[in-house]
């Protein structure tokens, strides 16, 4: 039976990519880790507390490679590049989740909005937009907005008020692009509430993240 290891930093993503998964991979065993101090570690910013994190990754992927897993997803784009670098560590691919919604953001415009309610999640996704493009020698403009506000909603448990926040700011952002990604697997939950025309326009990793496993890992 195929084994898939998913990395979380929240436990946000979980209940999330469990569905897609029954609906993409059927039969396909789930193994999931879940390490919610990253995310604060990595808004200190500083070189050790990235070092701390990138050390658990890389724990993280050979408990995940011991476990039997064939594959492995890293369910964070704020530890995107960590990820990267943990993949040499052990001899099964280590996916991004945001890695196919980046390559068809990059496919669909070159005006490109990138959208995320953490500042951690911006430089990753970024660098990894930029080197999409490089990869097929385009050039791109893209225009960040962080809504910190809305993730701290979220935390509190306010979905509505993270949702509506968060709709407003797209809205708005979509209006300047002609894409717009979301950095963060979390932030899928908001497109339902979008008018069609705009919710047509913005990206979200987690379903093209997992039909990218499918169909280079699972098929």
């Amino acid at each position: 039976m195929n084994k898939l290891a998913i990395i979380h930093t929240t436990a946000v993503t979980i209940p999330l990519l469990k569905e897609l998964a029954s609906e993409i991979l059927p039969g396909c065993t789930l193994l999931h880790w879940l390490d919610d101090s990253i995310l604060s570690q990595l808004r200190e910013g500083d070189e050790a507390a990235v070092q701390t994190v990138a050390n658990k990754w890389s724990t993280y992927v050979r408990y995940a490679e011991e476990a039997g897993a064939e594959c492995i997803l890293s369910a964070c784009s704020s530890v995107g590049d960590i990820a990267e670098r943990a993949a040499g560590t052990v001899s099964v691919p280590v996916v991004r989740i945001d890695d196919a919604m980046a390559d068809l953001a990059v496919s669909r415009g070159r005006r490109i909005g990138v959208a995320a309610t953490l500042e951690t999640t911006m430089r990753p996704t970024l660098n990894l937009l930029h080197r999409k493009a490089a990869d097929q020698q385009d050039s791109i403009q893209l225009i960040p907005l962080v809504v910190s506000e809305a993730y701290a909603k979220l935390m509190d448990g306010d979905q509505k008020g993270h949702d509506e926040l968060l709709a407003e700011q797209l809205q708005q952002l979509a209006q300047q692009c002609e894409v717009v990604v979301l950095a963060q697997a979390s932030m899928s939950r908001v497109i339902p509430a979008l008018p069609k025309e705009i919710g047509s326009r913005i990206l979200t990793s987690p379903r093209l993240g997992m039909e990218r496993l499918k169909q280079l890992y699972f098929t």
